[in-house]
């Protein structure tokens, strides 16, 4: 996903449409390489499908593309909200953390089928199947009468949530011009705006007043509007379909999906136990993860080739620093400072505001910088913001410094995201932008859970003997990590 940035989704759209010059199309580059020269040396681009689209036609597709953003992004953190209360209603608190890990193992397989099936038959049969299945999903969890079902309605949604992700990646890569494509993700990222500040109170009043279920079915009735304003985008990309051969490759990595999915679920799993119970499932888990994964990716990610390679893998290195931070930030500051759980949750809300406003600027930026450039400054603030939240180890140190070095970490992630999913894009020959971009999503969620896990498993062991010091070791891994991913940045931009 691509947290926030503050601003009206119609004010990202305009941004991203705005009254910029045309430029004529450049010719359609094959390679990597002349893809890379084309996006940071000029704004003479090739024409995507879509571009013969007006700028109100352009206009309608991205609204709406925004508007299922945002949808997903409130039931993603309202689920978070109204989750014990479900678990409690259904008496099936047991399979709290399955409702979880279901739905985020499940998207992973979403993903990687939705990139293969967006290659060979375009974005429109996985944005409709995979908005599909959202839906039904939500109404299935929502008139679940047992957690079993509940689970498995989760399960479904996640499978959509992954198809329609990369679908809309295929999408805005097929309507919008490169030039335009910044403000394209920074729009994204306005869609998550709202949900961030305002979603955990609203499905709060809704579990109330209304009933948990309402927190599932009431957003399919606002969904099916937001895919309608899509439809001329998809028929102008419809139009250059090509044609289908065979995908043997694609079917092995379906089964692949499987196995990273499995070791998702498990390290979720592992991450809510204790003693062998928590290492057996964790050490199988990842296991399956570091067989799977590499089968997911593009050959040289693990060694952050140059171009595409390190692109997959920095996505992956800054979502591990940021989320394994993020998750024991309130957990510190509730257990060690005696915060109250509003207070303490509080200091995401810094990072989300930092996130929009990072975005903000990446999408306006016209400051000459290159790609790679943005990628090593963002990996650096980064870095510098997990840092500057090591303070709160010392009782003396006061939580709003903590809050503001959050918020610094935040900035740094709203500019590396939007620019690693414009790389991504630029680097992918049309028939491969549907796999790249299930790459760099299944390398975010991967990378997001296994930092969760592991952050998890190493507070347990080093809490007891280091007592504070664990937090200080956990963030000093996550600051390393960021770092990486700031040395390896130049990896990005690929020489003539």
């Amino acid at each position: 996903m691509e947290p926030p940035r503050p601003e009206a989704p119609d004010a990202a759209v305009a941004a991203a449409i705005g009254d910029a010059p045309h430029t004529s199309p450049a010719r359609t580059t094959t390679t990597a390489t002349t893809a890379v020269e084309a996006v940071e040396t000029s704004d003479a681009t090739p024409a995507p499908a879509g571009a013969g689209l007006s700028p109100a036609t352009q206009r309608t597709v991205l609204v709406g593309m925004v508007a299922l953003v945002l949808l997903g992004a409130f039931e993603a953190l309202a689920v978070a909200t109204a989750m014990h209360t479900v678990a409690t209603a259904l008496d099936g608190m047991a399979l709290y953390a399955v409702a979880f890990a279901g739905s985020i193992a499940a998207s992973v397989v979403g993903m990687v089928a939705a990139g293969r099936w967006c290659d060979r038959f375009g974005p429109s049969p996985s944005l409709w199947g995979g908005v599909g299945m959202f839906l039904a999903g939500l109404v299935v969890s929502g008139l679940a009468p047992t957690m079993g079902v509940f689970v498995a309605g989760r399960v479904v949604q996640g499978l959509g949530t992954g198809m329609y992700i990369v679908a809309l990646y295929v999408l805005v890569a097929r309507v919008f011009p490169e030039a335009r494509r910044p403000a394209v993700f920074a729009a994204f990222a306005a869609a998550w705006v709202v949900p961030s500040l305002v979603g955990p109170v609203i499905s709060g009043l809704m579990v109330q007043h209304l009933g948990w279920r309402w927190v599932f079915l009431a957003v399919p009735v606002l969904a099916v509007p937001a895919v309608l304003m899509m439809r001329p985008g998809l028929r102008a990309v419809d139009r250059d379909r090509r044609e289908v051969t065979s995908d043997a490759a694609g079917n092995a990595a379906l089964w692949w999906a499987v196995a990273a999915a499995v070791g998702i679920g498990l390290l979720h799993f592992a991450g809510q136990q204790e003693g062998v119970r928590l290492y057996v499932p964790l050490v199988v888990a990842l296991a399956l993860v570091v067989v799977a994964v590499p089968r997911l990716l593009p050959r040289g990610t693990a060694r952050a080739a140059r171009g595409l390679p390190s692109v997959i893998a920095i996505r992956g290195l800054v979502a591990a620093a940021f989320t394994g931070t993020e998750v024991l930030l309130p957990l510190l500051l509730q257990s060690e400072r005696a915060l109250s759980p509003t207070l303490a949750g509080g200091i995401l809300t810094f990072g989300a505001i930092g996130w929009s406003v990072g975005a903000w600027l990446r999408g306006k930026a016209h400051w000459g910088w290159s790609h790679a450039q943005f990628v090593l400054i963002g990996s650096l603030f980064v870095a510098g913001g997990i840092s500057g939240t090591v303070l709160l180890a010392w009782s003396a140190v006061p939580p709003i410094v903590g809050m503001l070095a959050w918020t610094f970490a935040g900035l740094g992630m709203g500019l590396v995201h939007p620019t690693l999913s414009v790389l991504t894009l630029a680097l992918s020959p049309e028939d491969q932008q549907g796999a790249n971009s299930s790459a760099l999503q299944v390398s975010d969620a991967l990378s997001a859970a296994i930092a969760l896990a592991v952050t998890g498993s190493m507070l347990v062991v080093l809490r007891e003997p280091l007592g504070l010091w664990a937090y200080v070791v956990c963030f000093g891994v996550m600051v390393s990590i960021a770092l990486f991913a700031a040395f390896i940045s130049p990896r990005t931009r690929v020489p003539a």
